[in-house]
């Protein structure tokens, strides 16, 4: 029988795996629209890049403001499957649905109805995604009280962001988009992209329901809605979000994931341009950059949570964030330099070597914060009597996404600017147009990141300050049980 888990105790090995397939399942999706569409949608089916942009840009918006609301409803559930597994039992067939679509559009459609498809199935996509991804982050927080312990929970959903990502990658470059005598880009051969939604859509479910059923067994411990917590309504949803922003903890996270994810929103929809297009690498030759993923998350993992002991969760991030804005500019700005080209012996070791620091940068920054909102719930418990997992995760994923829409707005926008082609070929483009695109997705891409470790620098919760809030929480649940 699963036993209750304490402030010292630490989750089975299991519990951790089964939380962290979920994440990879989550990735699947998120990562091929991140990645793909933009050049699915403009490179493959000659949408212009500026309205794909925008219908990128409108799906995150839209699906911000779902966000939060079911992060508050899901706060208040009440069901004998808890608060969070009925939601992660409901997404995941309109969630494989959606996601067939987006790579799927009726041939008929001229560009503009490509791009309102684009923008339609992007939306589903991401609305349905939300229903599972708020309350599964949300689940994450609260399986473990324990300071150390949330890290490593986070630090398994982390790796498994890799896993699911680089899976895809592998899978989609392996065995649909493979280089042939054709398209030296085998990502701009139209034909597989129906099949290949289909069999991620397929995987995508499987993991999806195998993550909520394998976490089952924790629902008898995990934090409940009280009896008297009115049920959802619009004045409750805007006093939760009151509640969230009161936390000037909060704030600054907040602030921070608002930056960063402008960052990785522009650096998202122009990454696939630099690599196919200035360093000329061939869809089979960017598998290998899923080595350098595996060995930034895998050092990631195993050492995120021994650095939140040493260093705190605060240090860690600001550390990691720079790393993160820095390192990815390093070898584009060196390829501007001419230090680095397409004909450079050993181009590809060496890009998938500063690969690797960058994917373990985000990686370590992705489980400090992950880790750091559980610890703001505890304030906001605290200080409001309520747990709030789902609405502070969900408000921070609505800044994410607000910010990413303005990222991916402005990622279809330079391609405008700098005037890239549709349909462009792979070593006949104009120095001076990949000189801009490296320009914005070097440089001015790590702007946002340098303003997020500003922000992070103001975060307040050290084990010092968490250890102080449980010992507190722990008195007032000492003192409201009954007495024996």
């Amino acid at each position: 029988m699963a036993s209750e888990p304490t402030g010292e105790s630490r989750l089975p090995m299991r519990t951790k795996l089964a939380f962290g397939v979920g994440s990879a399942a989550e990735t699947i999706a998120l990562y091929s629209v991140g990645t793909y569409v933009l050049l699915y949608y403009n490179q493959v089916l000659g949408v212009r890049g500026i309205w794909v942009g925008l219908a990128i840009s409108a799906s995150l918006v839209l699906d911000a403001v779902i966000e939060p609301i079911v992060g508050s409803w899901s706060d208040r559930t009440k069901s004998h499957l808890g608060r969070r597994h009925p939601w992660m039992y409901a997404a995941p067939i309109p969630i494989a649905l959606s996601f067939i679509a987006i790579f799927w559009p009726p041939k008929v459609l001229d560009e503009l109805g490509l791009a309102l498809w684009c923008a339609a199935s992007v939306t589903l996509l991401r609305q349905t995604m939300s229903v599972y991804h708020t309350p599964h982050l949300a689940l994450g927080a609260e399986l473990s009280p324990h300071y150390t312990e949330r890290s490593k929970v986070m630090a398994y959903s982390s790796f498994f962001t890799w896993a699911g990502g680089s899976a895809t990658a592998y899978i989609a470059l392996t065995f649909f988009f493979p280089k042939s005598d054709k398209f030296h880009n085998g990502l701009l051969n139209p034909e597989p992209w129906p099949t290949f939604a289909l069999v991620m859509a397929i995987v995508a479910v499987a993991l999806l329901f195998g993550s909520a059923w394998f976490t089952r067994d924790r629902i008898p411990y995990l934090p409940k809605p009280a009896a008297d917590v009115p049920n959802l309504s619009p004045v409750e949803f805007f006093k939760d979000i009151g509640k969230a922003l009161a936390n000037v903890n909060y704030l600054w996270l907040l602030a921070g994931y608002f930056f960063l994810s402008m960052m990785i929103g522009l650096r998202a929809g122009l990454n696939l341009y630099a690599v196919g297009f200035f360093w000329e690498i061939s869809s089979s030759d960017i598998r290998y950059y899923i080595i350098g993923s595996f060995a930034g998350y895998a050092t990631a993992f195993l050492f995120a949570a021994r650095a939140h002991g040493r260093f705190d969760k605060k240090n860690t991030a600001i550390v990691a964030t720079l790393v993160y804005a820095v390192v990815p500019a390093i070898p584009l700005g060196l390829g501007q330099l001419g230090i680095l080209t397409a004909e450079t012996p050993g181009l590809l070791p060496i890009l998938v070597s500063f690969a690797a620091v960058s994917y373990g940068a985000v990686s370590v920054l992705q489980i400090s914060i992950a880790s750091a909102l559980a610890d703001v719930a505890d304030e906001n418990e605290l200080r409001f009597g309520i747990r709030q997992e789902g609405i502070l995760y969900s408000t921070r994923a609505f800044a994410a996404k607000l910010d990413q829409a303005i990222g991916s707005a402005l990622a279809g926008l330079v391609l405008t600017l700098i005037a890239f082609p549709p349909k462009a070929k792979p070593g006949q483009i104009d120095d001076s147009i990949l000189a801009n695109l490296i320009l914005w997705d070097g440089v001015l891409a790590a702007a946002p990141g340098l303003m997020a470790a500003i922000c992070y620098s103001q975060y307040r919760i050290n084990r010092a300050a968490y250890e102080t809030t449980r010992n507190a929480l722990a008195a007032r649940r000492t003192a409201a049980a009954p007495a024996e």
